[in-house]
């Protein structure tokens, strides 16, 4: 359990910083293990319900992965969402919302995470110096707060607050130049 704990943390991090192959395996060892875990949980709903609930956890863990805190176990966060998602469905009477994905195309596509601008927005701030390219890493990827990154750099949140501002700044200058500058 820790090697995956250990495994998944770590495809987490690469995911959230912009790897997109991180993502996709994480995704693809993921979904099997869920599976199980859904058709344990979930075992007195129908079983086609089974991967409606899987879509929709997978779906969860996408569009909140931002939220989990890089510092703690991964694995209790997941299953956590997967077990929430159970019970979502049966509170809904065993019945999946089943909407056309063709009404959604364009929306869909819309959303679709750009990898190419994780890569543009690392290396950008990899141009920044260490403390203010830190102190946007924790604030701006990590979702930490002014205090805890305050605390972390010995500064005051006031001070921060305008490293945070200066450091976004020059970022879009840079990200205005082309990353030249």
């Amino acid at each position: 359990m820790a090697d995956r704990e250990a495994e998944w943390s770590a495809l987490m991090r690469a995911a959230n910083a912009g790897d997109g192959q991180a993502y996709a395996m994480l995704l693809n060892t993921l979904a099997p293990v869920l599976r199980g875990i859904i058709r344990n949980r979930a075992r007195s709903l129908p079983p086609d319900l089974h991967e409606d609930i899987l879509q929709e956890t997978l779906m969860a863990l996408h569009t909140k992965r931002h939220t989990w805190d890089d510092t703690a176990p991964l694995l209790p966060w997941i299953y956590a969402v997967t077990r929430y998602k159970v019970a979502d469905m049966f509170r809904k009477g065993g019945k999946a919302d089943l909407l056309p994905l063709d009404d959604f195309e364009d929306q869909l596509l819309a959303d679709a995470p750009d990898i190419t601008a994780a890569f543009d927005t690392a290396a950008l701030i990899g141009r920044l110096d260490s403390r203010s390219a830190g102190i946007v890493r924790a604030i701006h990827l990590r979702g930490e707060s002014h205090a805890t990154v305050a605390q972390a750099h010995g500064l005051s949140e006031g001070a921060v607050r305008v490293a945070l501002h200066r450091a976004m700044g020059r970022l879009s200058r840079l990200a205005g130049r082309g990353g030249a500058g």
